[in-house]
């Protein structure tokens, strides 16, 4: 499925991931913790073409994925759900949840597919369908990133610090919304970064830590 080797990314020649290789199997849930700074959003922005790698090779499946420019990678089925979600405060979250599958210029018929099977997985989302980007809390938020990250990403789906920040009703609520992924699509993979590893419980197959740009 995911394949790194040799990952290296420096910034201001500082260097923040040092040679760090990973393979994730199709249908694993895999979560990397370490403190800030330690590396953890690089790698993730890093898949996703959004920063400069230094060396390194990144496949997903067959496709190269450093060949791929960061704009075509959600075609290749990655989905992202960043740290601070990056909601668009002018667009409802129907808008916002939509847009990726917009841009992929897929039919009606296969976006509405997609929305329906993400409100099986997250349903918490129904009721805020006609809302504004701009009336959600943090933790409504990143239910939201979540649901748009499902939109697109049918084979890899990249989660920055997903549980920071929620109370626990929502935590609890987003880790059901995991356990869903798995069930109804069992061929995805699920990269997870988080700084306290206690708010993973179960979730993840396997943890890794990460200090300094290594895994440990």
């Amino acid at each position: 499925m995911l394949t790194i080797e040799g990952l290296c990314v420096s910034f201001a020649h500082s260097p923040v991931l040092r040679s760090l290789s990973l393979q994730l199997q199709a249908g694993t849930t895999l979560a990397v913790v370490g403190r800030n700074g330690a590396g953890k959003t690089t790698l993730l922005r890093s898949i996703m073409g959004l920063i400069e790698i230094a060396s390194g090779n990144m496949h997903l499946d067959d496709s190269d994925l450093r060949s791929s420019p960061a704009h075509l990678r959600t075609g290749l089925g990655l989905g992202y759900a960043p740290e601070d979600r990056v909601i668009f405060p002018t667009m409802s979250v129907q808008e916002n949840l939509l847009l990726p599958c917009e841009i992929l210029q897929l039919s009606a018929q296969q976006t509405q597919e997609r929305l329906h099977h993400v409100l099986e997985v997250v349903p918490q989302l129904k009721t805020m369908l006609p809302r504004s980007g701009a009336a959600l809390s943090g933790g409504q938020g990143k239910m939201v990133a979540l649901g748009r990250a499902l939109m697109v990403g049918n084979k890899l789906v990249l989660l920055d610090e997903p549980f920071q920040g929620l109370a626990p009703a929502l935590a609890q609520q987003y880790a059901q919304a995991l356990g869903r992924i798995r069930a109804s699509r069992p061929e995805v993979c699920v990269l997870i970064t988080e700084s306290n590893a206690a708010l993973l419980a179960d979730i993840p197959d396997q943890i890794l830590t990460i200090e300094r740009g290594s895994f440990v």
